[in-house]
């Protein structure tokens, strides 16, 4: 009897542990002088063809440097040296203390519509992705949790072309960093039927250390203010920007 019920427990343990894991996916467009209609930026920043120095990837805040090296919550599982084009690079992360796990794609800049399709995509649970580490197989894509958008608003300069199903079993969080997305992105992430959990009203540098401190606050179930303010303190830090004019900059939902 005994036995019976250790075994039991070990199985809600075992239940419970699995419902907690969290996928995060984030669709990174490699800063580009040459094919986005950006501000140039010194050459071997704005080169969206070599991740390893990119503004938005390899430079001190891009996605995979700050995560890396500047933040102790993470800790890089695998770091992929080949995918599919138009991914140049792909990384996968594990959260310290908590059974998250994030992917992060950096595309090639030149391929920065089929960057944000794919991000549309998967914000409508299409495109699903699966990575497997030993014996787990994590789910990412349009099967994550919190899907995430970085990079130049190219939705400035083109149209979309995605086919959104009609109904969607779980809703998405998404978070959008990037100049205006809430003004650009809003038609495409209600066809969606996703969450805006953070997006901007102004310009703004996309930089990871804003990414990083919301999704902090999206791992504890905060509400999108707490979470917007969290990302409001994080680019004052940096940028030296005043915390009115952050606080004004990032928002949370849609416009009523």
């Amino acid at each position: 009897m005994k036995n019976v019920f250790l075994l039991v427990l070990i199985i809600l343990f075992s239940i419970k542990s699995f419902g907690q894991q969290k996928t995060i996916h984030v669709f990174v467009a490699l800063c580009d002088n040459k094919y986005q209609g950006i501000v140039p930026v010194p050459k071997q920043l704005g080169d969206g063809k070599d991740p390893k120095s990119n503004l938005y990837w390899g430079a001190l805040y891009g996605v995979k440097s700050y995560f890396k090296f500047k933040t102790k919550d993470w800790v890089l599982v695998e770091d992929f040296d080949s995918t599919e084009a138009p991914i140049l690079n792909r990384i996968l992360f594990r959260h310290v203390t908590k059974d998250v796990y994030l992917l992060a794609d950096a595309y090639d800049g030149e391929e920065i519509k089929t960057c944000i399709e794919n991000f549309l995509e998967s914000s409508n649970s299409q495109k699903s992705v699966s990575i497997s580490i030993g014996s787990r197989v994590l789910q990412f894509g349009g099967n994550s949790d919190l899907i995430t958008y970085v990079g130049h608003n190219g939705l400035m300069d083109f149209d979309v072309d995605v086919v959104y199903k009609k109904r969607v079993t779980q809703q998405k969080d998404v978070m959008i960093l990037a100049c205006y997305s809430r003004h650009f992105f809003s038609n495409e992430i209600r066809a969606a039927g996703a969450n805006p959990v953070l997006w901007t009203t102004h310009l703004m540098a996309p930089e990871a250390y804003s990414l990083k401190s919301a999704i902090d606050g999206w791992m504890i179930n905060e509400t999108g203010k707490q979470i917007q303010e969290r990302a409001a303190q994080a680019y004052n830090k940096f940028q030296k920007c005043g915390i009115k004019g952050a606080r004004n900059l990032f928002t949370s939902g849609f416009m009523n």
